[in-house]
């Protein structure tokens, strides 16, 4: 007990807990303090030289990540500093608005379906159909126009799709480039961890032959946040409790440990034969208690609020509204 207090003490003075904001305007990568105030990066970090500087300077989350692990120890200086009462004049508006940790990728969100035994069950039994665990992963995407910060709404379109379903996900940040990236240097790779809603017309998915990615990709289908926690500060990503509400009834209540396919897994089958890159995100797959596998099917409508929750990262909330 006492060493596992002792890791995670460490684990809390290494925790960097990052989001996005937007004062003016203009998106603003800021650091989450312990008393919840926000520090602004780019302004902490006027007195810092080298190329570490540069990238916290630079102000956004992307050159944040694509600074490296060198950005991130200098980063680490500042909150130690911001805790200990510096930096007051780069403290961020309480009242800023949150928007995606990462506002706009800049590729496609890399998806995985059919990630938990539980919820590849209660699709076979919905579609009648005895598809079952995959060989490989099943991966699909979701376009940077999907996103959706905390807060703000998860569209539906009525004329469009009458089946919007809801999947809380864990997001995996990339952190360093990399190709044919083997499974034992995978959390290498790792910057951090999110939540993502991976937001998905049914009716839609079904249409086009199965294939996911038009049922999956309409506008505001990819609520993202609320921040970005780094990698060292999580104690397991494989034992976090992972949760979905809807109007305050919980619809998904599981753990990632179920997970079929593990994160350096995953991260070793996407990179064969292609890069990935810093700020890319990966969406690890969804527990069961979907909608659509619901008897009678409960689909999202308009003026629903939506609660994701992952542990030790966080809480993301969105309502529904109708378009």
């Amino acid at each position: 007990m006492e060493r596992y207090d002792r890791r995670k003490a460490q684990r809390e003075e290494r925790r960097v807990q990052l989001a996005t904001i937007s004062v003016d305007g203009r998106a603003v990568c800021v650091a989450i303090l312990n008393d919840g105030m926000m520090l602004n990066i780019a302004r902490a970090a006027q007195d810092l030289r080298g190329p570490e500087g540069d990238a916290l300077r630079a102000g956004s989350m992307q050159h944040l990540i694509e600074g490296g692990a060198r950005s991130l120890e200098a980063l680490r200086g500042l909150v130690a500093e911001a805790e200990a009462g510096k930096h007051a004049d780069a403290m961020a508006p309480a009242n800023a608005p949150l928007l995606a940790p990462i506002p706009v990728p800049r590729k496609n969100v890399f998806c995985v379906g059919r990630n938990y035994a539980a919820h590849i069950a209660e699709g076979d039994r919905a579609q009648k159909q005895n598809v079952g665990v995959t060989e490989y992963p099943v991966f699909f995407t979701k376009p940077p126009t999907s996103i959706v910060p905390p807060d703000g709404d998860v569209l539906i379109f009525p004329s469009v799709s009458e089946a919007v379903d809801y999947e809380v996900e864990l997001a995996v940040v990339i952190g360093k480039s990399g190709r044919n990236i083997a499974k034992a240097d995978a959390y290498d790779h790792v910057f951090g961890y999110t939540i993502l809603n991976d937001i998905t017309a049914r009716d839609i998915q079904r249409r086009h032959g199965g294939q996911y990615f038009k049922g999956k990709g309409l506008d505001g289908s990819c609520p993202l946040g609320p921040s970005i926690v780094t990698a060292d500060a999580i104690s397991d990503p494989h034992a976090l409790s992972i949760g979905l509400s809807v109007n305050g009834e919980q619809r998904q209540n599981g753990n990632t440990s179920d997970m079929i396919f593990d994160i350096p897994t995953l991260i070793a089958s996407v990179s064969e034969g292609l890069t990935l890159e810093p700020g890319d995100l990966i969406a690890t797959g969804t527990p069961s208690g979907v909608g659509y596998a619901m008897e009678p099917p409960r689909f999202l409508k308009h003026g629903d609020t939506v609660v994701c929750e992952v542990s030790e990262i966080g809480t993301l909330r969105n309502p529904v509204r109708a378009v």
